[in-house]
């Protein structure tokens, strides 16, 4: 289940619907129920939103000191 959780079409779901449901909650549920619904899923979506941003992080960090050298040494 994590490994389905952390893969990136999955967070870019949770983060874009998410999104939207919050923008929409408070103008369809009227009262403090809407704006409740609104910040739940808005916190859920920014979660998503910086396990996105954590992830391309970790993908450019991956290249080993053989890799990023070898770079430099074709120059």
């Amino acid at each position: 289940m994590k490994s389905l959780l952390a893969s990136k079409p999955v967070l870019w779901f949770l983060f874009l619907f998410n999104l939207a449901v919050a923008a929409v909650a408070p103008f369809v549920v009227d009262g403090t129920q809407g704006v409740m619904t609104g910040v739940g899923m808005g916190v859920v979506s920014l979660g998503a939103g910086v396990s996105l941003f954590k992830g391309r992080g970790q993908q450019q960090g991956r290249q080993g000191p053989q890799e990023r050298g070898a770079h430099r040494q074709q120059i």
